[in-house]
């Protein structure tokens, strides 16, 4: 394994055992309740949006490595965003798991997430935490699923 591949699953591994922003918002604007069926993954998002400005986000639940990394990755990445600006890192984000990224993008620390597009089954664990984030914005009401 190189010393960057090993550097990537250093940093998933912190974020599954001491996720970031893992806690419920009591008075958040809008949440949302997502579901991967095929691992088991549960999660929790909650946003407190305020002037359209993401003030405050954070999640809980249930769910694998990359699951859990990537929502408590993608907390830290939308805090003190636009929804617009979610909205596009969503997109940007999901372009390089599943090999669409231009390459022109700078994601941060996010990019640790580049090597999942070589397992198809573990893009869907990545991008619950993010589809529930822009469900619970788009105050859609109802579960998401991966399936």
């Amino acid at each position: 394994m190189s010393e960057l591949q090993d550097l990537y699953q250093q940093m998933i591994l912190d974020h599954y055992r001491s996720p970031r922003n893992c806690r419920q918002i009591d008075e958040c604007s809008c949440s949302a309740n997502g579901h991967n069926p095929l691992c088991g993954d549960r999660i929790a998002v909650y946003v407190d949006v305020v002037d359209g400005v993401i003030r405050d986000v954070s999640f809980e639940g249930s769910g694998c490595a990359i699951s859990t990394a990537s929502a408590s990755l993608m907390t830290e990445a939308v805090k003190g965003k636009t929804v617009e600006q979610a909205h596009a890192l969503f997109k940007v984000f999901h372009n390089l798991i599943t090999g669409e990224a231009r390459g022109d993008e700078d994601l941060g620390k996010l990019e640790i997430f580049a090597g999942v597009r070589q397992y198809p089954t573990r893009v869907k664990c990545a991008t619950l935490a993010w589809h529930t984030l822009e469900a619970a914005l788009k105050e859609d009401g109802s579960e998401v699923s991966t399936e």
